[in-house]
């Protein structure tokens, strides 16, 4: 009932003809003293609020009479509320009115009317109360005026109105009025929520400096900000200052902490931190953990990530489905879905409930190793699951669809969508042109395009790239360049990958100058070149044989602080061989080596194909070997290239050796393996050497690891190789 007037009075009042609400203007007296301006405010309030309307109309005597009933702040309220309802209420001076009752109530105690009012006060869009309330600085007491400002910077924190908040703080510590501390943490989370650090550490920085001092909870704000904008000793600089001062660090604060140290990978810092906490008798759960495994995933030590988990387990620390969820992605990421589907059953025995992110990540996975028909099994089976698939689940089913070429199936699924009340977005759209453009079917890649423009769906880069890629694919350069045009007049920039489409298209149709007038004007645009730029001018100079261009590209690369990718080198380490240059095959491969970078079954392949053409067999062997105990699987130009070398040494029994073996492996040779197994063999020694190698060498394996075939077939074949 506090702030409830007397409605049956104020409608008496809006009744009465005007005449005599003329009469009872002229006519009535306001009393001199307080005390009968008192007693007229009671009364009337009660009985007939009509005799108060002089008082409304009236700034300065509506001020003294809020002051004549101070002493019952019951009183003031109903009074302002209800004068405040009147049509006649002086609306200009309502900030002076508004700040004469938060006195009031402040003094006696008030809280919640206070905290009403300053809201009341606010939302009408009276910011100047602020200022009010500064000056009236030594005309009231300091506790009741600290106590309206913080409600202030309550009222501002809590509508998220940081700049006026801010304000306030400044208005108040300058005047020497120091806020209380929640309501500064406010402020300050507010600041840290909208990007606003350097504001948030001034803040903080005047905080102390006027003596505020910061709670566990201004010290977990400040480090979360630090570590998201990076400042990662800072945050640690402040974990020692709040020690300190006394401030021993919570769960939270060790969270904070090992987040953002797991996000910037300082994992090792981040474990410390795990057993520091413990030595503290602090809880450690999965919040803790997940940050730190999440960051071993993505830096590939997956054996790592499985440690820490099977750590939380021994700690008595439950797996949540986020732990979970995020094991199964990066497993499906690495392509090794099935053990993310042990993760999934271990998750159920624990009766955690897999959600539709966890089968994404399933589906993502079986897509990404090709095992198309696994994903949409999975798929299928989410409405025994009674889970909803999302956008995401079938963008993912139809990336999948795309990349074994099933464009109808795709096509297809997203037909269905409607179905589940899922509307295709732009990804869904780009991932069918993109899929459409690598298939070489651009009219569907442009239909899709075109459908998607329909919609009202704006395109996104990639989709423009997929197209622009497309184009350049058949050698139509000049619609490619449209395209890139059309992206810029709709608002959409080309970035890297647009143009190192373009750049590989250029070279591909032969023209090498325009790829350097187009890397020139990226670079005007303010794109940097990266390894995929100059890996494709390098590729363009070595398919042409410029090997000194080439180098001089490689060099320009790395002068310029971008660093070579397996590709890059391997790019380079081909083109030498083909020119017969061992010798620069043999440095690029050893600097690879030594700069950390991998080889591939590719790179491998490469080397041993230039160590085979300059006749250093032994090596070739020897590189051979390497890649199969470093888990590489020669491949057909593997075993080709050296029983190639075999047969131009006349090393036919290994050359036949290599041949069988390559069989055994389960590789089919093809028409050229033949060829040059058989290319030194006249038309009849081709005929027994095929006949035998069917039925001797392939036919029987026990065959494989002797040394000495000890055939008469096979020394008339060497005889004939070598005549």
């Amino acid at each position: 009932m506090l702030f409830t007037p007397s409605i049956r009075a104020y409608r008496t009042l809006r009744t009465t003809s005007p005449k005599l609400r003329l009469f009872l203007h002229r006519h009535l007296s306001i009393p001199q003293s307080d005390s009968s301006l008192e007693t007229l405010i009671c009364e009337s309030l009660r009985s007939n609020p009509l005799k108060l309307e002089p008082i409304v109309s009236d700034h300065k005597l509506f001020l003294r009479a809020i002051r004549s009933i101070r002493a019952r702040p019951v009183i003031v309220v109903r009074f302002f509320r209800w004068s405040e309802a009147h049509p006649r209420f002086d609306r200009a001076g309502s900030a002076a009115a508004f700040v004469a009752v938060l006195e009031i109530l402040a003094a006696s105690g008030f809280v919640g009317p206070a905290r009403s009012f300053v809201d009341r006060a606010l939302s009408l869009g009276l910011h100047g109360v602020v200022d009010l309330l500064v000056e009236r600085r030594g005309a009231v007491a300091e506790p009741a005026l600290k106590l309206l400002l913080d409600l202030v910077l309550y009222v501002y924190g809590k509508n998220s109105m940081t700049r006026r908040s801010l304000s306030t703080f400044y208005k108040m510590v300058y005047n020497g009025l120091v806020p209380d501390v929640k309501y500064c943490n406010w402020l300050l989370r507010n600041l840290r929520d909208e990007g606003l650090s350097d504001m948030a550490s001034a803040v903080y920085e005047a905080m102390v400096h006027h003596g505020i001092g910061p709670s566990i909870i201004t010290y977990n704000t400040m480090l979360d900000l630090y570590c998201k904008e990076g400042e990662l000793l800072r945050a640690l600089d402040l974990l020692s200052e709040m020690q300190r001062n006394g401030v021993s660090p919570s769960s939270i604060t060790y969270n904070v902490l090992i987040n953002g140290l797991s996000k910037s990978g300082n994992l090792g810092i981040a474990e410390a931190l795990i057993e520091e906490m413990s030595d503290h008798g602090l809880e450690v759960s999965a919040v803790t953990y997940n940050p730190i495994i999440y960051g071993c995933f993505s830096m590939g030590d997956f054996d790592k990530a499985r440690g820490l988990v099977d750590e939380m387990l021994r700690r008595g620390v439950s797996l949540t489905l986020w732990t979970y969820n995020m094991c199964i992605y990066w497993l499906c990421k690495k392509g090794k879905v099935a053990e993310a589907m042990r993760w999934l059953s271990d998750m159920m025995k624990r009766d955690l409930m897999p959600d539709i992110v966890s089968y994404n990540s399933l589906i993502y996975g079986c897509c990404r190793v090709g095992n198309v028909e696994e994903a949409l099994r999975l798929f299928n089976g989410l409405e025994f699951l009674r889970l909803e698939p999302n956008i995401v689940t079938f963008n993912t089913v139809m990336d999948g669809l795309c990349r074994v070429g099933d464009l109808e199936g795709a096509r297809k699924l997203k037909d269905e969508m409607a179905w589940f009340g899922v509307q295709p977005d732009v990804k869904t759209y780009t991932t069918l042109v993109s899929g459409s453009s690598k298939a070489g079917d651009l009219e569907a890649a442009k239909g899709f395009f075109d459908e998607m423009l329909g919609k009202g769906l704006k395109p996104d880069p990639i989709a423009y790239t997929a197209l622009i890629c497309g184009e350049m694919r058949i050698g139509m350069a000049h619609e490619a360049f449209r395209l890139r045009e059309e992206m810029i007049l709709m608002g959409l920039h080309p970035n890297l990958v647009t143009y190192n489409v373009l750049i590989d298209g250029l070279y591909k149709v032969g023209s090498l100058e325009m790829v350097y007038l187009l890397l020139q004007k990226m670079v005007k645009e303010g794109l940097v070149p990266d390894n995929v730029t100059y890996t494709c001018i390098i590729h363009a100079h070595s398919e042409r044989g410029f090997l000194r261009e080439a180098r001089e590209v490689f060099n320009e690369m790395v002068g310029m602080g971008v660093f070579p990718s397996v590709v890059t080198y391997t790019v380079l380490i081909h083109a030498h061989a083909r020119k017969g240059k061992i010798d620069g095959v043999l440095f690029y491969f050893s600097e690879m080596v030594e700069k950390g970078l991998v080889p591939n079954e590719i790179t491998y392949n490469a080397v041993i194909y230039g160590l085979c053409s300059a006749e250093q067999i032994t090596k070739a062997y020897e590189l051979f070997t390497e890649m199969q105990e470093k888990g590489l699987s020669p491949n057909k130009y593997t075993y080709t290239f050296l029983i190639d070398a075999n047969c131009n040494m006349g090393n036919w029994k290994e050359a036949i050796w290599m041949y069988a073996q390559m069989v055994d492996q389960g590789i089919e040779p093809d028409p050229c393996t033949q060829g040059i197994l058989f290319k030194r063999l006249g038309e009849d020694c081709r005929i027994q050497a095929a006949r035998y190698l069917d039925e001797e060498v392939l036919g029987d394996s026990d065959c494989l690891p002797q040394d000495n075939l000890g055939s008469e077939d096979l020394i008339e074949i060497e005889q004939s190789s070598a005549s």
